[in-house]
């Protein structure tokens, strides 16, 4: 009998503390959503080994998440393309991954952020292992692994304290992430960095939406460029680009991509102020992206040589509000599709 009330008294107990964790955390603005782990991008990665020469693949950094929104192409022409870029990442590895380890040989959009595309080939480098670490896990996954992220997928979409990405250096509300967050004396030489809150959501086709709040709360997007701009002005700087090794490496891979019949298109996504300023300064148009597809000799797609696409103003200097990047999406396609770039299913 003392077992039974014992059991009915630790259930009660942990549905209380969990009841009053969620509502504490929702009072402080948090809510339900995925998480853009190596779980949700495996995931995702699985579709390649499937997909058709009608299919395109999404890869590249932060701003092909958040200005190519899937849902939109796949209303304008009949397919949903594969979203597997990651935020501040390099896709050379990515696109290695697809062409070592796949038969894939549709169309490959790469988007290219100067200072993270051409920032290096060394493996550790953080541009480079935060995409090559989810393509050996995507190799390297268990059976288990995989079905605890299918049945962790109801308890993320239910309950807003649930939290687990790779990397909690922003506001996070994991054990991980707010353990980093105790400031404890004489245990650390680094100034404190200003808090990085989450400005997105995604769902589990890594459909990335920038959260409404960015556009209606001028505080709470000038927080997020006041971490891009303490990211990239505190030391120690990171080192110079890497253009020559970059473009070697990625031109090894396109030669073998489009030898299987692949078709690789370079695009350039808006960005504004401090960035774009930065950007000029330390990837220069004519010595980058221009020699970049001059060797490449590929189909590319800059934002500044188009009027559909220029008149773009990001909300933090990089990513476009969940409006604009519909609007994006919309006047990209319209520019592909004149351009015989991709196919439109819905009129064949």
């Amino acid at each position: 009998m003392k077992l039974k009330q014992t059991l009915i008294l630790t259930v009660v107990l942990s549905l209380i503390s969990i009841t009053v964790w969620e509502l504490y955390w929702r009072s402080q603005g948090y809510f339900p959503d995925l998480d853009d782990d190596k779980y949700l991008w495996a995931k995702t990665r699985a579709k390649v080994e499937k997909a058709t020469e009608n299919d395109v693949v999404l890869i590249g950094s932060s701003r092909v998440l958040f200005d190519i929104q899937v849902h939109e192409w796949e209303a304008l022409t009949g397919t949903k393309p594969i979203q597997l870029a990651n935020a501040g990442s390099t896709p050379l590895p990515t696109f290695h991954d697809i062409v070592e380890n796949t038969n894939f040989k549709g169309t490959v959009i790469v988007g290219v952020t100067p200072p993270l595309f051409f920032s290096t080939t060394y493996e550790q480098a953080p541009p480079w292992f935060r995409a090559s670490s989810r393509s050996e896990f995507y190799k390297n996954r268990t059976y288990a692994q995989r079905l605890n992220f299918v049945l962790s997928i109801p308890i993320q979409n239910s309950l807003a304290f649930i939290s687990n990405d790779d990397e909690a250096w922003y506001d996070d509300i994991n054990l991980k992430a707010l353990l980093n967050t105790i400031e404890l004396p004489h245990r650390t030489t680094n100034p404190k960095e200003p808090p990085f809150r989450r400005f997105q959501d995604i769902d589990l086709y890594r459909n990335v939406r920038m959260k409404e709040r960015m556009v209606t709360d001028t505080a709470f997007a000038n927080s997020i460029m006041a971490v891009w701009k303490s990211m990239l002005t505190s030391e120690p700087k990171p080192p110079p680009p890497d253009k020559e090794g970059t473009i070697e490496f990625f031109l090894k891979n396109l030669e073998k991509f489009e030898a299987r019949g692949g078709k690789v298109i370079l695009l350039r996504s808006p960005s504004d102020g401090f960035f774009d300023e930065l950007e000029s300064m330390i990837t220069p148009r004519a010595e980058f992206w221009d020699e970049l597809v001059a060797k490449a000799n590929a189909p590319a797609i800059h934002y500044q040589d188009y009027d559909k696409l220029k008149n773009f103003k990001t909300i933090e200097w990089s990513h476009l509000s969940a409006t604009d990047a519909d609007n994006f999406t919309r006047n990209l396609v319209e520019v592909l599709l004149e351009e015989n770039l991709i196919t439109n299913l819905k009129t064949n």
